[in-house]
């Protein structure tokens, strides 16, 4: 029997003590740290770069999300790199060479008011002009694409319709941080776990290196993908990040058998949800009120995400709650992402996506990877600079998010 199990390596990546220096340091491996890493070597030849994760890879936001991806946001701006990044998710598999589960199961953003039919519609328009997968559906329409939903008239916000965008789905997220480790490995990249970044070293405006726990490191290029911690660390530059880090929460069931075929969202009475691969329904809602950078929320949060979900799933009531946990999103004011360079020369922050971040990561990598290469946006990042909080042109996506916040 045992001649019949593949093999497998002990590790999928070296565990390299950190070099004194580097062409440029890449700090987080999650999600966006591993596919900026990945790109700068495979679209732009730079092997010699380290990723410096504080604690494990992957055991951030990455670990703690749930893992839907989609591209059907508002404006121009969002549809173009959020769709970019859905096209990467498309090809990722076979590029990486790794199973990460990518099920394109198709996504429902539910309406429950008038309001929400008005500002669904005109999405869906938006999204048909930009290219995106998008339609409008009816309640009847809604029940035959999910047909555990509560259609009824006789809830407290009954369903009037929902967008669709059947391209969106899941995937298996730990899976992904591995098949982008494997393969940066591969490419000459060193992955440096348990060693936090602790001081950007900088002289007369420009980045020569970063401190850390396990020494000080020499580089010119310095890409932060760090997520909720993003603005303590830059404010050591002095880089001021207008971001604020709140607490978000996620649940799940035990197993079951298949019962829920694709991923529902609904903004107003806050809760979304799939079913995993293994079978336990995957449950997040919005943010907590506070901001912190504990891993944990309020149990209030939790009450009124399962109050939510067994109104629109009946079925649910009978289903036991089998854990919960917290991560970190950072918030911007018009709950886009920062995908910038920075007043400091060789300084560049990734950050800002709230909870969008995992859908964004091949798209944020993509394009990160060419800012830190060539110092200057991408076409796709362009609009996401720091400076458009200083010219007002903000993109706001506080609707299309799908976030109360």
């Amino acid at each position: 029997m045992a001649d019949m199990l593949p093999e497998h390596p002990d590790f999928l990546w070296r565990n390299p003590d950190p070099k004194p220096s580097y062409e440029a340091v890449i700090i987080g491996g999650g999600g966006h740290g591993l596919a900026t890493a990945y790109y700068l070597a495979k679209n732009h030849g730079m092997t010699n770069i380290a990723i410096l994760e504080r604690g494990w890879l992957a055991g951030g936001n990455m670990a703690r999300n749930t893992t839907i991806i989609r591209s059907n946001y508002l404006w121009d701006e969002s549809a173009a790199i959020y769709e970019h990044s859905l096209k990467l998710w498309e090809q990722l598999p076979e590029e990486l060479e790794y199973d990460f589960l990518f099920s394109q199961r198709g996504v429902l953003n539910l309406a429950h008011t008038l309001q929400d039919v008005r500002e669904s519609r005109r999405r869906v328009n938006a999204n048909v002009l930009n290219g995106v997968d998008a339609e409008w559906l009816d309640p009847q329409q809604v029940k035959e694409v999910c047909p555990i939903i509560n259609i009824g008239d006789d809830i407290r916000y009954p369903v009037m319709g929902g967008t669709y965008q059947p391209r969106a789905g899941i995937a298996k997220h730990d899976h992904v941080a591995w098949a982008f480790a494997r393969k940066c490995d591969e490419m000459g990249v060193d992955i440096i776990q348990n060693c936090e970044v602790t001081d950007l070293i900088t002289i007369g405006g420009k980045v020569i290196g970063v401190e850390t726990t396990r020494g000080r490191i020499a580089t010119e290029k310095v890409g932060m993908n760090i997520a909720g911690d993003s603005a303590g660390l830059a404010e050591k530059a002095g880089v001021r990040l207008p971001i604020q880090t709140h607490p978000l929460q996620a649940l799940v069931s035990e197993l079951f058998e298949p019962v829920h075929p694709t991923v529902v969202m609904s903004n107003h009475v806050h809760v979304y949800v799939s079913q995993a691969h293994k079978g336990e329904l995957v449950m997040g809602a919005g943010v907590d009120a506070y901001n912190g950078y504990g891993q944990r929320g309020g149990f209030h949060v939790i009450e009124e995400q399962l109050s939510a979900a067994v109104e629109l799933f009946p079925i649910f009531s009978r289903a036991h709650l089998l854990r919960t946990w917290g991560g970190n999103v950072d918030v911007t004011l018009d709950a886009s992402p920062i995908v910038s360079t920075t007043e400091v020369e060789g300084l560049f922050v990734n950050c800002g996506w709230g909870t969008g971040g995992f859908k964004g990561t091949p798209g944020a990598g993509y394009s990160f990877a060419h800012t830190v290469a060539t110092g200057t946006p991408h076409e796709l990042n362009a609009p996401f600079q720091l400076e458009r909080f200083e010219t007002g042109h903000l993109i706001d996506e506080h609707g299309a998010a799908a976030v109360a916040h």
